[in-house]
């Protein structure tokens, strides 16, 4: 039974997500204030976390900043609708997703089911044979879903790193918004959604740039979609993507 952790001063609306949460198969439970939320995240023992941003005493980002220095855990953040600058700074702070207040419960439990149906998949899939990717000096061990810069790891979080896996698959092709909302973020594009581009922007500024090259290692094509750049002769391949529009 996956556990879910909400972190929410607003308790009327904690417990009505419990109750509703609980009637879907879940385990949950509710904290009040960001300091018992922070801790029970750290204790363990969660496999999904809601955390609402606005509390009248501590800081729900700060909260994340401190989870994710240390933690993998999936976070889904509830913010404002006129809360924009909020919600788009806690994606690049490494959450998984959001919803917006006020918010119908069937949204939010779409959105959880899945951020958990990623990482089930991911700790499910066949062990894969012992494939790297190299991509100049990134690593990417798809087996061990690790990645690595000059031998030191790059710590990303699960929707980083389904981005980049799809990328990768796709061995320099276009992969399009479409199919990478789809498959990253379990849902389609929307016009005002900026949740792919702050994703994408978050991976490309921790895969930096290609070694010995000024274009950024994901290359992207302005409103089609995203690509990953090789140099001649990683993993085999030519470049594919030399005069290839780029938004850098």
């Amino acid at each position: 039974m996956p556990r879910i952790l909400i972190v929410d001063d607003d308790l009327e609306l904690g417990e009505m997500l419990v109750r509703y949460l609980e009637a879907e198969g879940f385990s949950a439970r509710i904290c009040e204030t960001v300091s018992q939320g922070e801790e029970a995240a750290l204790g363990g023992g969660y496999d999904l976390l809601i955390l609402d941003l606005n509390f009248p005493r501590g800081n729900g980002l700060e909260a994340l900043a401190s989870i994710r220095s240390t933690s993998q855990l999936p976070v889904i953040i509830l913010t404002g609708r006129c809360e924009q600058v909020d919600r788009i700074v806690g994606l690049e702070m490494g959450a998984d997703d959001y919803v917006l207040k006020p918010f119908d419960p069937r949204e939010l439990l779409a959105r959880v089911r899945s951020v958990l149906r990623r990482v089930t998949t991911a700790e499910a899939s066949p062990k894969r044979k012992p494939e790297i990717a190299v991509l100049g000096d990134v690593e990417v061990d798809r087996a061990g879903r690790r990645v690595t810069r000059a031998g030191e790891a790059i710590r990303l979080t699960q929707t980083e790193y389904a981005l980049l896996d799809l990328l990768v698959s796709a061995k320099g092709d276009v992969v399009e918004r479409e199919e990478l909302s789809l498959e990253a973020l379990g849902r389609e594009t929307t016009p005002f959604d900026r949740s792919l581009d702050v994703h994408m922007s978050n991976l490309r500024k921790k895969l930096g740039f290609l070694d010995g090259h000024q274009e950024p290692l994901i290359g992207s094509v302005r409103g089609v979609g995203y690509y990953i750049r090789y140099k001649l002769g990683d993993n085999g391949d030519s470049p594919p993507n030399a005069a290839r529009e780029s938004d850098s």
